[in-house]
C-alpha cells in the first residue's frame, strides 16, 4: 500500500534524494503518438486527473522564492519522468498527471529572472536592486522580499522601472513566445495534454480575485494574444472583454477559473457588481459564460464551506485552519459578515436567490480542486508533499516552520494542505475534449486523492438500474454532474457511485448535499448520508452518521484500510423535493482518516509537531453541481 511504502522516504531525504515513487518511464513514442478517434455520443470512460495551477520560474513570486525550473521542467515532471529540484532533491510522480495547465502570473512574466541576472551596476532603482540582492541572498531575505513584492503590486506601487508597460510588454512577448512554444512541444494528444493558460492576478489591497485563464487552442491562434496585465484599478469585466475579444479575433475559445475565494474577504460571490450596485442580468450573463468552473480546493485552504456557513455540517471545517484569518497578506483581518461571498456552497444559494431577482445564475459554475504550486512540481499527496513555494521544499526548516505557529505568518506552515486535483470526465485525452468538459462543467474536485465518482440526475432512476450499464441510462434518462433538470414526474432521483483511489484509503460514505430557496427567497441547506461502508454496524443517530472509525498510528504515520469500503455505490430520491423551488445537489465523498503532510515530516525529520497542528483527516471529493428549474 502507498502509504506504508512512502515513510521510507526519510532514508532517502538523509542521502540528499526525494524519489516520488516509482513511474514507468514515458514511452518514446509519445511525442508522435496520434490522438484517438472519438466517435460522435461517446461516453467518458474515466476520468482524467490534471492541475490546472501550476507556477514555474517564470512567475515574480515563484522565481522570488527559489524556483529556477522553467515550464519544459514542469511539463516533463507532470508527464512522469523524473526531475531535480530547485534545492537539489530528485523527484518523479508515482503516477503521471493526464493533463497540465501552467498558469504563470501575467503580470511581470520572467521578470524576476532578468533582473536577477542583470549586473547591480546597471539596476538604477534602489528598490529594484534591493530586491535583486535579497532574492540572490535566498532564505529570509528572499521571504521578505516576496511579501513586499506581492503587497507592492496589488497596491499598484511598483517601481516605474519595474512597471513600465512598453518594458513588460517587450518582455511578455519574450517570454511569452517561449511558453508556447513549450506547451506545444509537450502536448501528446491521447497521452498527455497541456494546455495554454496564464493567472489573472487581480488583488487590491491583496483580497483575492485571482482567475486561471485556459484557453482551448494551440499556439497558432493564441501566440495572436498576450496574456492580460493586472494594472491594479481592474474588475473582472476588463478579463471578460479580453477573452470576449480573443474569441471574435481568433474563432478559439477561452475560459476563466477563480481561485481562491476564501481569501477574497467577501468580494468574489457577491450579490452586487464590482461597485457595490445591483448585479445585472447582463452582469450575470457574462460570468456565467466566461467562468464555469471554480476551483474550490488547494494549498491555500478548501472553499467547499465553513463551520460558520454550515453549522450543521461536521465536516465543514475542512482545510479552513489560518486561511480565515484574512485576505492574501493579512492585510485586512475577516469578518464573519464577509464569509458568505467566499465559499462555494453558499455562492450555489446566492446563485439561486439571482436566478430568481434577474432571471440569470451568476453562480451556476462546476467545481474543481489544483495545486497552486509554485516550486513547478505538481504534487498533492500527503505523504509526498513538495511544498507550495521553493522556500518550504521538504527540509528541517520546513519542519522549523511548522513548528512555529506564533509567527505572523504562521498559517503559511502546517495549515497548509497537500494540494488539490482536477477530475475530468472527457471523451478524449485532448485539449479539446478536456476544455469542453470543463465548459459544461462535467468535473469535480478532490483534496489530492483520486477517487472516481459519478453522478447522474433524471426522475425514474432505481437501485436496478445498477445491475446494468448504469452510465449508460444516466446519460441516456438523465443529466451527469454539471448538468440542469428540468421539470418531471415526483421527485428527482440521482445515480451516485465512488471508487477508492487504487493507491490510497478507503471510502467512509457518499453524501448529497442539497441547496435551496423557498418561495420568501430565503436560502438553505441541507446534507443527507447517501450511502456507506459497513452498513450493518453504523446506524443514524440524532440524524447524524456513527463515524467510519480510525487507524491512524500517530507513532508510525500509518493506517489500514481494514475499515471503510473500496467501493460505493446508491440510487437516492430527494424526500424533501417541492416542485418548482429552485435547487442544486452535489456528492461529498469521504475517505476513511489518513495522515497528514504534517505528520509524515515530523517523523521523517525527528520533530514535534505542535499540539494544535492537524495530524489527521478525511480527504474527500465535491462533484460539480446538478441543478433543478421548474420550465418556463
Amino acid at each position: 500500500m502507498k502509504l506504508l511504502h512512502s515513510v521510507a522516504i526519510g532514508a532517502l531525504l538523509a542521502s540528499g534524494a526525494m524519489m516520488l515513487g516509482a513511474a514507468p518511464e514515458a514511452p518514446a513514442e509519445a511525442a508522435s503518438a496520434k490522438p484517438p478517434i472519438v466517435k460522435p455520443g461517446a461516453i467518458p470512460q474515466r476520468p482524467l486527473w490534471g492541475d490546472t495551477h501550476l507556477h514555474t520560474a517564470n512567475s515574480f513570486d515563484a522565481f522570488t522564492a527559489g524556483n529556477r525550473l522553467g515550464p519544459e521542467e514542469a511539463l516533463r515532471f507532470a508527464a512522469g519522468e523524473e526531475v531535480t529540484s530547485s534545492t537539489g532533491l530528485k523527484a518523479k510522480l508515482a503516477r503521471p498527471l493526464d493533463f497540465l495547465v501552467i498558469a504563470d502570473h501575467s503580470n511581470s512574466l520572467g521578470a524576476m529572472r532578468a533582473l536577477y541576472e542583470a549586473p547591480e551596476d546597471q539596476i538604477t532603482d534602489p528598490v529594484l536592486r534591493r530586491w535583486r540582492n535579497q532574492i540572490r541572498a535566498g532564505g529570509e531575505q528572499a521571504g521578505g522580499a516576496l511579501r513586499e513584492i506581492i503587497v507592492a503590486g496589488s497596491q499598484g506601487k511598483l517601481p516605474a522601472d519595474f512597471a513600465d508597460p512598453a518594458r513588460q510588454k517587450a518582455q511578455l512577448r519574450r517570454v511569452w513566445d517561449q511558453h508556447i512554444a513549450a506547451v506545444d512541444r509537450f502536448n501528446r494528444p491521447g497521452q498527455f495534454t497541456a494546455l495554454l493558460g496564464f493567472e489573472w492576478t487581480l488583488a487590491p489591497n491583496t483580497n483575492t480575485q485571482h482567475r486561471v485563464v485556459i484557453y482551448r487552442d494551440g499556439g497558432d491562434k493564441v501566440g495572436k494574444v498576450l496574456p492580460l496585465p493586472v494594472d491594479g484599478k481592474d474588475s473582472p469585466l476588463r478579463l471578460w472583454d479580453y477573452m470576449d475579444s480573443y474569441k471574435r479575433a481568433t474563432g478559439g475559445d477561452v475560459l476563466a477559473i477563480p481561485h481562491n475565494p476564501n481569501q477574497s474577504n467577501g468580494r468574489m460571490f457577491a450579490m452586487t457588481d464590482w461597485d457595490g450596485g445591483p448585479l445585472t442580468p447582463e452582469l450575470a450573463r457574462r460570468r456565467l459564460a466566461n467562468e464555469p468552473v471554480v476551483e474550490v480546493t488547494q494549498y491555500k485552504g478548501d472553499s467547499e464551506s465553513h463551520p460558520f456557513l454550515s453549522r450543521n455540517d461536521e465536516f465543514a471545517d475542512f482545510g479552513d485552519a489560518g486561511w480565515d484569518m484574512g485576505n492574501g497578506q493579512l492585510t485586512e483581518l475577516k469578518k464573519t459578515d464577509m464569509l458568505q461571498a467566499e465559499y462555494a456552497r453558499e455562492a450555489l444559494k446566492r446563485g439561486l436567490q439571482l436566478e430568481a431577482k434577474t432571471g440569470v445564475n451568476p453562480y451556476q459554475f462546476g467545481m474543481i480542486g489544483s495545486t497552486d504550486s509554485h516550486t513547478s512540481l505538481s504534487t498533492a499527496d500527503e505523504d509526498n508533499w513538495f511544498g507550495k513555494i521553493t522556500l518550504v521544499e521538504p527540509s528541517d526548516r520546513r519542519m522549523a516552520e511548522a513548528l512555529n505557529p506564533g509567527n505572523e505568518h504562521s498559517r503559511y506552515a502546517w495549515q497548509y494542505l497537500a494540494g488539490g486535483m482536477a477530475a475530468v470526465w472527457a471523451t478524449a485525452n485532448t485539449r479539446e475534449a478536456i476544455f469542453d468538459a470543463m465548459r459544461r462543467r462535467e468535473v469535480y474536485a478532490t483534496t489530492g486523492t483520486r477517487i472516481t465518482v459519478r453522478m447522474f440526475g433524471g426522475w425514474n432512476f432505481t437501485a436496478r438500474d445498477f445491475k446494468g450499464d448504469w452510465v449508460k441510462a444516466g446519460y441516456a434518462r438523465g443529466v451527469p454532474m454539471g448538468g440542469q433538470l428540468r421539470s418531471g414526474k415526483g421527485a428527482p432521483s440521482f445515480l451516485l457511485s465512488a471508487m477508492k483511489d487504487p493507491m490510497g484509503a478507503n471510502l467512509d460514505r457518499i453524501q448529497v448535499v442539497k441547496g435551496w430557496v423557498d418561495s420568501q427567497g430565503a436560502s438553505h441547506e441541507k446534507i443527507y448520508d447517501v450511502v456507506w461502508s459497513s452498513p450493518g454496524t453504523r446506524k443514524i443517530v440524532k440524524g447524524r452518521l456513527t463515524p467510519v472509525g480510525d487507524t491512524v498510528d500517530l507513532a508510525t504515520a500509518r493506517y489500514t484500510n481494514t475499515i471503510g469500503a473500496p467501493e460505493l455505490h446508491g440510487q437516492w430520491r430527494d424526500p424533501d423535493f417541492k416542485p418548482g423551488q429552485r435547487a442544486f445537489y452535489y456528492a461529498r465523498v469521504l475517505e476513511i482518516p489518513t495522515p497528514r503532510w504534517v505528520l509524515f515530516d515530523a517523523i521523517r525529520f525527528k520533530a514535534k509537531p505542535p499540539k494544535d497542528a492537524r495530524l489527521k483527516d478525511q480527504e474527500r471529493a465535491y462533484t460539480s453541481p446538478i441543478w433543478y428549474k421548474q420550465k418556463g
